[in-house]
C-alpha cells in the first residue's frame, strides 16, 4: 500500500507540534511564594506530512505520546521560574504492502524528553496592560537516536535559548470581559540548527460564573535558514532543521475548585514545512498553591 521510502520520510519530518504544545504552558508571572503545577498528557498520530516545499505527502502512521510535569514558582516580586519535564513515547504502526513486499513490524520507544527551564519577569501591569519578558532554555536531555533506524528520537540533541516579549490587555465586548495577549520570540539554536522567530496570539473569556475559560490561539514558527544541517543527518533525526508552521488551536479550562482546574486543548497545522499534518490533543490537571 506504501510505494515510497518511509525511511526517507521519517528523516525529513519533525514534531514541531511538540514545541508548540510546550510553549502553550507559558503564562504570566506567579506572585512571590506562590506556585502552579500542571500534570498533562499530549498525543499526536499522523499518516501524512508537509514536505520541505509545503506540499502534503503520505507517510507510515507514526505517533508520539507525552506525559509531562510543568511547575512554576514565584521566586521574587514579579519574577517566576519554571521547569517542564516530559516523558516521551514514539511509535510507528506495522506497515503492510499490496505489492507482496513483507510487512514491516511496528516499533515503540520511550525515554525522558528534552527538559525546558525558564525565567520570566513582569515589567508592567497598569490600566489593564501587562508586559513581561521570558527566557526558556531547552536542555538536550532527550535521547537523540532510537529505534531500528535511529529515527525514534525523544529530543533534538541541541541546546537552545528562546527569548520572548509578551504583551497582554484586558478588554470588553459588550458586558463580557475578555483578555488578549501576544508574544514574539527569538530561538537561538546550536549544533547546526537554524535560528527561529516564534509568534503567538491568544484571546479568551470566562463564562459560567467564571468557572469555564474558553480561549483560542494562533502560533507561527519561521526559520531564518541560517544553518544547513540536513534533516537526513547521521542520526536519522525526526526533529528536523528549518521547520516552519502556522498553527491554530483552542483550549477549554474548567475550575473544579478555587485552586484546581482541568483543561483540554487541541491544535492543528494549517500550513507548514517538515511537519506532520495532524491535529494534536492534550489534557491536564492544574493546581495553584
Amino acid at each position: 500500500m506504501l510505494n515510497y521510502s518511509t525511511r526517507t520520510m521519517k528523516k525529513n519530518i519533525t514534531f514541531a507540534c511538540l514545541l508548540l504544545s510546550i510553549l502553550s504552558n507559558a503564562q504570566w508571572t506567579q506572585k512571590k511564594g506562590s506556585s502552579y503545577l500542571k500534570i498533562g498528557a499530549w498525543q499526536l498520530e499522523a499518516d501524512e506530512h508537509f514536505t520541505s516545499s509545503g506540499l502534503v505527502d503520505p507517510n507510515a502512521t507514526r505517533g508520539i505520546f507525552i506525559s509531562s510535569i510543568y511547575f512554576r514558582h514565584g521566586i521574587a516580586k514579579k519574577i517566576s521560574g519554571s521547569i517542564y519535564i516530559p516523558y516521551t513515547f514514539v511509535y510507528q504502526n506495522e506497515q503492510r504492502f499490496t505489492s507482496g513486499r513483507p510487512p514491516v513490524a511496528g516499533e515503540i520507544y520511550s525515554s525522558l524528553g528534552d527538559i525546558n527551564i525558564g525565567i520570566e519577569h513582569q515589567w508592567l501591569q497598569k490600566k489593564g496592560w501587562v508586559l513581561s519578558t521570558g527566557l526558556t532554555l531547552g536542555l538536550p536531555t532527550g535521547n537523540s537516536a532510537g529505534g531500528s533506524d535511529g529515527s525514534y528520537q525523544k529530543g533534538d540533541g541541541e541546546f537552545n535559548q528562546l527569548l520572548k516579549l509578551r504583551i497582554g490587555k484586558s478588554y470588553r465586548i459588550g458586558k463580557q470581559p475578555f483578555y488578549g495577549k501576544t508574544s514574539i520570540g527569538f530561538n537561538q539554536r546550536s549544533k547546526g540548527f537554524s535560528d527561529e522567530w516564534h509568534w503567538t496570539f491568544e484571546t479568551g473569556t470566562n463564562v459560567l460564573d467564571k468557572k469555564l475559560l474558553l480561549l483560542t490561539r494562533a502560533q507561527w514558527i519561521n526559520s531564518l535558514f541560517n544553518e544547513n544541517l540536513s534533516a537526513e543527518n547521521s542520526n536519522g533525526s525526526i526533529f528536523a532543521n528549518n521547520v516552519e508552521v502556522f498553527n491554530l488551536g483552542g483550549e477549554v479550562i474548567y475550575s473544579i475548585r478555587k485552586n484546581m482546574g482541568i483543561g483540554f486543548h487541541f491544535s492543528s497545522p494549517i500550513s507548514g514545512k517538515l511537519i506532520y499534518r495532524a491535529t494534536a490533543y492534550s489534557a491536564g490537571i492544574a493546581m495553584r498553591f
